[in-house]
Parts: C-alpha cells; sequence; structure tokens
C-alpha cells in the first residue's frame, strides 16, 4: 500500500508540473470567431494528457477499481501521440520535454495496469481494447479532426 501510494503521489507531481506547463504555452485569442477555430482547439491536446495522467493517478492513490483502465487508457494516449507523429498523420504540438516525461509515465502505467501490480480489479480484454480506442480518440480530436 505505501509502494501504491508513493508512485500514485510521484505521478501525481508530474502530472501538475506538465498542466501547468502546458496550460501557460496555450494563447487565448481576442475575438469570438477565433474560439471556433481547430487551431485553438489543438493547444489543449497535451493538457488533456495531463489531466488524464492526473485522474490516474488519483485513482491510483485512493485505489478505486478503474484504476487500471484509467491508467492503461492514459498509457495509450501518451504513447499514441509520438507514434502518430513519427508517421507523419499530424505533427504534434507537445514539447519534446513533455513527451519524454509522459512516454516514461505511460510505459509505467502501461505495466502497472497489465501486471495489476497493486492486485486492483484486472483489465479484461473488452476494457484493454477501450483503452486504446479511447486513446486514439483523443489523440485523433485534439490533433487531426
Amino acid at each position: 500500500m505505501k509502494k501504491r501510494k508513493i508512485i500514485a503521489l510521484s505521478l501525481l507531481i508530474v502530472g501538475i508540473s506538465l498542466s501547468v506547463a502546458f496550460i501557460s504555452k496555450i494563447e487565448f485569442p481576442q475575438g469570438l470567431e477565433a474560439y471556433f477555430k481547430r487551431e485553438y482547439y489543438n493547444q489543449f491536446g497535451p493538457l488533456a494528457i495531463s489531466v488524464e495522467l492526473l485522474a490516474a493517478s488519483y485513482y491510483l492513490f485512493i485505489g478505486h477499481k478503474k484504476t487500471n483502465f484509467t491508467l492503461a487508457l492514459f498509457g495509450f494516449t501518451a504513447l499514441l501521440d509520438p507514434i502518430f507523429n513519427l508517421i507523419g498523420l499530424f505533427n504534434s504540438i507537445v514539447p519534446l520535454y513533455g513527451t519524454i516525461i509522459l512516454s516514461i509515465c505511460a510505459l509505467l502505467c502501461l505495466w502497472l495496469a497489465f501486471a495489476n501490480t497493486f492486485k486492483l480489479k484486472p483489465l479484461s480484454n473488452l476494457t484493454a481494447i477501450l483503452s486504446v480506442v479511447l486513446g486514439v480518440f483523443v489523440e485523433l480530436f485534439f490533433n487531426y479532426l
């Protein structure tokens, strides 16, 4: 239980730090019509990933039964961003430091989720597939659609 809370607090600190960094990079335009353009909403992609990390780390901290699903959802979303960028589907706006930190956290979270390290509700095949599909949807929503 102590290890779970230490890992959760570490992820929470990373999530808060990245959220603050990503919020500070958001530019709020003047004029009403600029808020309805795709470029404005694309800025929120990195913030959405860090908010997923916050939710997953909070669930891990309290030991919620949906912890493994949220860890997998964050993990896939965070890893799909550089993968889609690499294959040329879109240009990621996540800074390099964010990509590196989020990828490390994503790999840790995926390992925790699939190994069921803390004996929480294990991932079923359906929830694992659902986390991948939702991760793809989040990435495409903020970067491509």
